[in-house]
């Protein structure tokens, strides 16, 4: 792989999710363009289609060759052997267009083989953003943060989300075995979000059904510099993802071994 100033790649992905985080503040005019995609529960709106234009716009000025995969807009291939940046500039559209502040901006660099590089996730209505380097920790708002001291998932917190509006396979057995722990289980409506509280320790633990690198790469890599084990380490495309605090990890590898099962 092409050498990488990832310093650069940083600097600028921040300043896209600070420019983002704005464009999704905005009122939002009632009238605007919502349409469908794969259905009623899959939409996309104007400030997706706008802001992903303009990610691509700045991120093909200031990294030429790279390639870009985007929730809205599909593959933009690079050069041979060149990184490629994931973009999902609205994940949580659903919440957006409704007028509930959970959303956020989603932005990455992976290189050629999938590997994470770099992950920014946004939140704009609380301004908070989460950022990773591989290898260097992750912060939020520029203070490195951790994942959650707990070594057990009993009287916590733990994050998953619908596979858009229904149940993934496997999610009934994982959320009866969690009651079952009086564990607290919250469905909020944005992977990048979800799996972000992991990295700050708010969460113990997070799983989804079904992996995208649009959105669960960055929170992926900023989960993982902030010491939470996944499981696997690097999910492929549509896989289920489990990400936990490191003392809690025994417990939940078990769990999580025992909902696949049950989901074969």
């Amino acid at each position: 792989m092409a050498d990488v100033d990832l310093d650069r790649a940083l600097e600028v992905a921040t300043e896209l999710a600070a420019w983002a985080s704005e464009a999704i503040r905005r009122p939002r005019d009632p009238g605007a363009e919502v349409r469908e995609k794969d259905g009623p529960a899959d939409i996309v709106t104007a400030t997706d289609t706008a802001v992903e234009a303009h990610v691509r716009e700045v991120l093909a000025d200031a990294f030429p060759g790279h390639g870009i995969v985007g929730e809205e807009y599909g593959v933009t291939e690079g050069a041979p052997d060149a990184p490629h940046w994931v973009v999902d500039p609205v994940d949580g559209t659903t919440n957006y267009a409704h007028g509930i502040g959970w959303c956020s901006f989603s932005l990455g660099l992976a290189a050629p083989d999938g590997t994470p590089l770099l992950g920014v996730v946004a939140d704009p209505w609380r301004g908070e953003t989460f950022t990773a380097v591989r290898g260097r920790g992750a912060h939020l708002n520029g203070t490195p943060v951790h994942a959650a001291p707990h070594t057990t998932l009993t009287g916590h917190v733990f994050m998953t989300e619908w596979a858009a509006h229904a149940h993934w396979p496997g999610m009934d057995t994982l959320l009866a075995e969690l009651a079952a722990r009086h564990c607290t289980v919250r469905v909020m409506g944005s992977t990048a979000l979800s799996l972000a509280q992991v990295a700050a320790g708010r969460a113990t633990a997070a799983a989804i059904g079904s992996f995208h690198a649009v959105d669960g790469l960055p929170a992926l890599l900023i989960a993982r510099e902030a010491g939470a084990v996944a499981l696997p380490e690097l999910p492929d495309h549509n896989e289920p993802l489990l990400l936990v605090a490191p003392g809690a990890a025994e417990e939940a590898a078990e769990l999580w071994r025992q909902v696949r099962e049950k989901a074969r």
